[in-house]
């Protein structure tokens, strides 16, 4: 995987996980509201979109794509330090580039979004989202947090 394919799939993991928290809903309710096609457009659009804000971006894609509010909010009362978005974006990148296949990372973070992993990481009284990448690797691969 190219550097270049890297940061796309940061900045799109970042701003998925951006309009999740923005939206309060979970990461694969967004993922199935931009589809695979949704996903792709974010990936090829990423390296114009990344000199625009989150705000912007974040505001253009809820609109185009019909992302309604929910109510999955993991940060309000957490007792805990939440990390960034971006913190989270990086994480998913770390876990698309591990599991992927050459040029089929869009469907790869489809996968990951929609899976248990997802909803894991956003649980952030947890702090799964400090373990290993490794070990999140695993756990996804498997289906199921590892002793």
């Amino acid at each position: 995987m190219t550097e270049e394919t890297k940061n796309d799939l940061f900045y799109v993991c970042s701003l998925i996980e951006f309009i999740a928290r923005k939206t309060l809903n979970k990461r694969g309710v967004v993922v199935d509201a931009l589809g695979l096609s949704g996903i792709k457009k974010q990936i090829s659009d990423a390296e114009v979109n990344h000199c625009l804000s989150f705000e912007q971006v974040s505001d253009e894609v809820i609109e185009a794509y019909h992302i309604k509010n929910g109510v999955f909010d993991t940060i309000t009362n957490c007792e805990y330090s939440i990390p960034s978005y971006t913190d989270i974006g990086k994480l998913y990148t770390i876990l698309v580039a591990e599991c992927s296949e050459e040029g089929k990372e869009a469907e790869e973070l489809e996968k990951i979004f929609k899976s248990f992993i997802s909803d894991e990481i956003s649980n952030f009284e947890t702090g799964l989202y400090y373990q290993n990448p490794d070990y999140l690797k695993w756990s996804y691969k498997e289906g199921y947090l590892l002793p």
